[in-house]
């Protein structure tokens, strides 16, 4: 049976291509703002582009931030991409602005330290030991990346009784954090639905674990 999957529309992302992306490894995709929608799918997707000020407001605005917390309270699946990752932080500080996130993770959107910004292109990760979310994935395999700000340093440290979650690595001029499993919650600063079969091998990978 296939999953239902709700793409979180609050005015930022690649909507349509997610939409596909995720209808290519079979999902059942609906792109809505509605919240019983979002609040009732297998698995939400937040996608996101441009400023993290920016798409706060986007999200807020349609209560993307209630959705997430409550989803996630309940251990629904949230999967977010590129700036809809970075939301998931605690701050971002852009052009010397600090806007709040979601808060579901402890740490800072930054600027990268690199020679040339954006960081626009194919890119290596490196992924933990026990990933699911890059199972059957190769090493080398590359993935899509847009972006000039990115989380540097990670925070969160699980207490006794907690599993850690997975932490994937990349590099552009400084390592950054490309993606993170943390029970329900998954996100990725690259973009899976722009890089081809690697991207939808790992977008299957993380439908497999809807239940």
């Amino acid at each position: 049976m296939s999953k239902n999957v709700t793409v979180l529309d609050y005015g930022s992302g690649n909507l349509r291509s997610a939409e596909r992306a995720l209808a290519r490894v079979g999902a059942d995709v609906t792109v809505t703002s509605d919240y019983q929608a979002a609040m009732e799918a297998d698995g939400l997707v937040v996608p996101g582009v441009g400023a993290f000020a920016a798409c706060m407001a986007g999200l807020k605005s349609v209560v993307g931030d209630r959705i997430v917390a409550r989803r996630l309270s309940a251990g629904r699946p949230v999967l977010g991409i590129c700036v809809g990752m970075q939301i998931l932080f605690e701050t971002g500080v852009e052009h010397g602005v600090t806007t709040s996130g979601c808060g579901e993770w402890p740490g800072t959107v930054e600027r990268l330290d690199a020679p040339v910004l954006p960081h626009m292109g194919w890119n290596t990760v490196k992924a933990p030991e026990g990933t699911v979310l890059f199972d059957g994935i190769d090493a080398d395999e590359r993935f899509y990346f847009v972006h000039s700000y990115g989380v540097r340093s990670w925070e969160l440290q699980a207490g006794p009784g907690f599993t850690d979650p997975l932490v994937t690595w990349a590099e552009h001029g400084v390592p950054f954090v490309a993606a993170v499993e943390n029970g329900p919650l998954t996100a990725t600063q690259f973009h899976p639905e722009k890089s081809g079969d690697a991207g939808a091998r790992l977008l299957a990978n993380w439908l497999g674990t809807l239940g």
